[in-house]
């Protein structure tokens, strides 16, 4: 392992050796994407005691916060089910085993979850599966009995059907409901739209357009089919929480060089031509907040190069968030997957663009076993210090008021801190406490000097276990609000030494 980050520090040495060296960010998207379908991820298994399911996703969200995750985006519908208590889907079968089946003893799944991840500081973006709707068999209350007409059997699944208005009705009730209900950070869309082509087989959705083709061609229709539900979902998430995020994880390519003067020149699989997703035209228009486009290729690669791709998206998120989406677990699975520098170079490559401003990760079980040693790397080098989710100046939120300084005190364990504020809006939900050597400038862009980032309580304070008796400091501390918006700085607290005894200074004037 030694070896190893030894390879990766001189690596980037190489690739910065003439630069100055540079703060690492003090905002940046570090997400990791958690599948329930097919028990990928979590639960581990169908049918597990509730107990052990808690424990499980505990332990997913500590792990993951120590390798410096900030949000998680976990799958509560996969399958026109609920990971949560809906009022018009069954319970999915990967949490019981038996779809329609609540948790015995009885949980809501995603409270729990919201409360686990909020409790840490962490994002948590609610991940929906718009259109898939059976992979093997469905309860007898599952929406695809109920309506049959609905739906559309391909490859041996059931799809809804994107072009029956009522259909793009009903997906949107089922998000208003989670958005209304439940405290989520954002609602997030994979790469799932119209379904994956299959040689030798059509989606057969000829009714529904010889009812609703609108005298389109009918490719045309159906990306007509699919912008309408991202305008309609967006729409309904702004009426209800305008500070809950919409995000989008589409595949890839956006479109082929060959097909279109403005798409990257790669010769793949594309989301315009045949997912009939135009995610560019959704970030142009402003329906989507954030994209966060899945390159699980490897640089060089024939088809599908990330660097071609990279710099693609990074010049065309038309001002709103993009972050690019990492594949974890294709570590080890060929030759070039097999070169432990291939992720880490990656990502370095993420942080040279200031149009990018994150990574995701696919998926939480990738970094069981630490393969090519990539926590390490996480957690020595690109995510050691803290980081502040992205800013969306679109997204108009009040910042708190600033916080201020009102006791300090040495005891065994360290240094304790209190502070208060004014705030009786509501506003503040959390706290960024710095420290500084007393020789230091203040400098609040510097992520380094981030001590900790805490809840908001209702006697703020921390404990400083890391301060050093006798060395003397400076402690700045800042208030949030849910977009993680700071406040004005509070006034330093200083530290002085008189004889032997310590002197804090709340007040400089």
């Amino acid at each position: 392992m030694l070896k190893y980050l030894l390879g990766v520090a001189l690596l980037l040495t190489g690739i910065f050796g003439r630069a100055k060296a540079q703060l690492p960010p003090k905002r940046e998207f570090r997400a990791v994407w958690i599948a329930t379908v097919e028990n990928i991820d979590w639960p581990s298994r169908k049918g597990l005691p509730v107990e052990t399911q808690k424990q499980e996703f505990i332990n997913l969200l500590d792990k993951h916060q120590r390798n410096g995750m900030n949000a998680v985006i976990v799958q509560i519908r996969p399958a026109a089910d609920a990971f949560y208590d809906s009022p018009f889907e069954p319970w999915s079968e990967y949490l019981s085993g038996v779809q329609g089946q609540a948790p015995n003893p009885y949980y809501d799944p995603l409270r729990f979850m919201l409360e686990e991840t909020h409790k840490r500081g962490m994002e948590f973006h609610a991940w929906f599966n718009p259109y898939r709707a059976v992979i093997r068999n469905a309860s007898a209350n599952h929406i695809s009995r109920m309506r049959p007409q609905w739906f559309v059997n391909f490859d041996g699944k059931k799809y809804f059907d994107p072009g029956i208005p009522e259909v793009r009705e009903y997906v949107t009730q089922i998000i208003r409901d989670v958005v209304r209900r439940y405290d989520i950070d954002a609602v997030h869309f994979d790469d799932y739209f119209y379904p994956y082509p299959v040689p030798g087989r059509e989606f057969g959705d000829n009714n529904s357009y010889r009812q609703y083709g609108r005298n389109m061609m009918k490719d045309d229709w159906r990306r007509w089919n699919v912008d309408t539900i991202i305008q309609m979902v967006s729409k309904m998430i702004k009426e209800e929480k305008p500070w809950v995020k919409f995000g989008i994880s589409p595949f890839g390519i956006w479109r082929n060089k060959n097909k279109d003067q403005d798409g990257s020149y790669t010769t793949g699989l594309s989301n315009y031509d045949d997912l009939y997703a135009d995610v560019r035209k959704w970030l142009q228009n402003g329906w989507i907040d954030y994209v966060a486009p899945q390159l699980y290729w490897e640089r060089g690669h024939r088809v599908a190069n990330y660097e071609l791709l990279l710099n693609w998206w990074a010049q065309h998120g038309y001002g709103r968030n993009v972050y690019i989406g990492h594949g974890v677990y294709r570590l080890r699975s060929n030759a070039a997957w097999s070169i432990p520098n291939e992720l880490p170079v990656q990502i370095t490559e993420v942080r040279t663009l200031n149009t990018i401003q994150g990574s995701a990760f696919y998926s939480a079980k990738s970094f069981n076993g630490n393969p090519l040693g990539i926590e390490d790397s996480l957690r020595n080098h690109f995510y050691r210090y803290p980081a502040l989710r992205p800013a969306m100046p679109w997204i108009k939120m009040p910042t708190p008021f600033p916080p201020y300084f009102t006791d300090a005190f040495e005891r065994a364990d360290g240094l304790h801190l209190h502070w208060a504020d004014d705030d009786t809006s509501g506003r503040t939900q959390q706290y960024v406490i710095y420290r500084f050597n007393a020789s230091e400038s203040i400098n609040l862009n510097d992520p380094s000097k981030i001590l900790a980032i805490v809840q908001q309580m209702p006697d703020p304070q921390f404990i400083d276990a890391s301060y050093v008796k006798g060395a003397l400091y400076t402690y700045v501390i800042t208030a949030m609000n849910r977009l993680q918006m700071e406040s004005w700085a509070s006034d330093p607290l200083y530290m002085r030494q008189s004889g032997r005894k310590t002197q804090f200074i709340f007040d400089p004037e």
